[in-house]
């Protein structure tokens, strides 16, 4: 793998949206363009925004989805990358024909690179899950896209990486939810707003076990265990009526933050991925110690359909979505 300069962006996204959303994907690819990044990632379902789609019929969502790559927003994408002369990874809702699906893509100015559906949709019961992983080249780098959901299954990321990934996009909305586990929960929406008076408190919300507490878990060692460079995007702010902390960041190799974000608002960090840093990685020398003949058991039939229970609300995915 050459070395390649990344940027990972986050910003507060507003609910159905699209133009606004694309304003702020415009200004911080710029941002990141003038800190010499060749590409630049945002979060999941970043053009019409994502939570507040929970909450939409059917009719609805097909309203806000848009074809790939001849919608819309997907070509707004490519004109925004031309302009700047890089490349960007967005998410939005697809609509092909008759099924919905929680699409994020990659484009430059010339146009579609790559299209990720996510394997494991959940915020609807109308979006149907993708069947298929996406491997890509990105100037000479191999690069993969896994969305949210999909990063929490560790063989999803040991998959894309053995398709020759070294380095992984990993768009989310997440922490900051509901769970069982001890300290994570909501954020009071009083101190989001009141961030500026009082920014400690919200830094100690969102750095502790309800945000980047609960991202230190699992996100490094996804990273480390498969020697690759992991980029996470997250919203910031209101999503929706829930908070979300942000903090986007580029993990290398071996598990290390390269470079994150704890600003309390919109902001973009760039990494500089070094080619090197892989092949010297703990985890490409696991990947190298496999034996396949030993893990039937990952591959076995089951009699029951997948069930994705995200703590959002649970979704059996269909056998033909």
């Amino acid at each position: 793998m050459r070395d390649i300069r990344i940027g990972a962006a986050q910003f507060e996204n507003v609910n159905g949206d699209k133009q606004h959303n694309l304003g702020a994907i415009a200004r911080l690819a710029q941002q990141a363009v003038e800190a010499g990044a060749e590409a630049v990632s945002f979060h999941e379902g970043c053009v019409p925004a994502y939570t507040f789609a929970r909450n939409l019929d059917k009719a609805a969502l097909f309203e806000l989805a848009e074809p790939i790559p001849d919608g819309p927003s997907t070509q707004a994408l490519i004109e925004i990358a031309r302009q700047l002369r890089t490349v960007l990874l967005a998410g939005l809702v697809e609509r092909d024909g008759d099924r919905l699906y929680n699409a994020y893509v990659c484009v430059d100015g010339g146009g579609l690179i790559a299209r990720h559906r996510k394997l494991h949709a959940f915020i609807s019961p109308h979006l149907s899950n993708g069947d298929s992983y996406t491997v890509f080249d990105l100037n000479g780098v191999r690069c993969g896209i896994l969305t949210c959901f999909d990063n929490n299954l560790v063989e999803n990321v040991r998959i894309t990486t053995l398709m020759g990934a070294d380095v992984i996009f990993m768009p989310h909305v997440t922490c900051c939810l509901p769970s069982p586990m001890p300290g994570r929960g909501a954020v009071d929406r009083e101190l989001w707003e009141n961030r500026e008076r009082d920014p400690v408190r919200l830094r100690q919300e969102f750095m502790g076990p309800k945000g980047r507490g609960w991202l230190m878990r699992w996100l490094p060692a996804r990273a480390w265990e498969n020697g690759i460079y992991a980029v996470f995007t997250n919203p910031v702010g209101m999503d929706d009526d829930q908070v979300r902390n942000g903090n986007a960041m580029i993990l290398d190799p071996h598990g290390e933050i390269l470079a994150e974000t704890n600003a309390l608002g919109e902001d973009v960090v760039v990494g500089l991925c070094v080619g090197e840093r892989i092949e010297e990685s703990s985890g490409r020398r696991y990947l190298r110690a496999r034996r396949p003949e030993l893990y039937a058991k990952l591959v076995e039939e089951r009699d029951e359909p997948a069930v994705i229970d995200s703590g959002w609300g649970v979704v059996k995915a269909d056998s033909d979505s």
